[in-house]
């Protein structure tokens, strides 16, 4: 059986490598996805805030924040410099935790 989907994308599995499960797929169509604990945020407006700087880096395709438990989820093309994203969270008035 030849995977055909894939065989000129330049991926370790599109030739019938040995890659486990598709993972390299998994980020190639979806992305990266991140977890991060900010502090601060109480309401939309703060949500609003912090997911408008982090939009804003470089790669990020998606971002989700949530007041109630101070995560933040945020999908991008590769990983993220966490440097970059305590910048973006700063910008906004908050204070990036780190990683959930």
């Amino acid at each position: 059986m030849t995977d055909q989907t894939n065989s000129s994308s330049g991926s370790c599995c599109g030739s019938g490598g040995s890659c486990g499960s598709g993972t390299t797929t998994d980020v190639q169509d979806i992305g990266v996805t991140t977890v991060y604990k900010v502090s601060g945020m109480t309401c939309g407006h703060c949500e609003g805030a912090v997911s408008q700087e982090i939009s804003a880096l470089d790669g990020v395709t998606a971002v989700k924040a949530v007041a109630k438990t101070g995560e933040v989820t945020v999908t991008s093309a590769s990983p993220l410099d966490e440097q970059a994203v305590r910048a973006a969270v700063d910008e906004a008035g908050y204070v990036l935790v780190g990683q959930a």
